[in-house]
């Protein structure tokens, strides 16, 4: 995996109740809970930071930073990949409104307006 690749998400994502989930814009109460790493860097990409600062951010947050911490990020982004939940860029990338908060920061209305006009997809596979 190339470490100065960008990476950013696809899907609109909830930080209630202290966890990060996939929302349903349709449905903003319906949520799919992620584990831990992967709601991590769900919450993470922004399209602004490379995978390099993704994995440097992380280790400053440990007084001991795991040893497989690099290699458990590039399965998670490779997992994200796979259900179309983050892609990765060469260059920094702007999300669009209903990509760069959680659901919970948003107008509803505003963003299910603005993912039509866009012909945005929001049904990833949440599996």
């Amino acid at each position: 995996m190339d470490n100065t690749e960008y990476f950013y998400r696809t899907v609109v994502f909830t930080r209630a109740n202290d966890q990060i989930a996939l929302a349903d814009i349709d449905q903003p109460e319906k949520i799919t809970p992620l584990d831990e790493w992967l709601g991590i860097v769900i919450s993470l990409a922004d399209g602004n930071h490379s995978i390099l600062e993704l994995i440097d951010y992380l280790r400053q947050r440990y007084q001991v930073p795991p040893a497989n911490l690099e290699d458990t990020l590039h399965s998670a982004i490779e997992r994200l990949m796979d259900g179309k939940l983050i892609r990765l860029s060469k260059t920094t990338v702007t999300l669009p409104y209903y990509l760069a908060s959680p659901i919970e920061e948003l107008d509803i209305e505003k963003a299910k307006q603005l993912i039509e006009e866009d012909g945005h997809d929001t049904t990833a596979d949440q599996s």
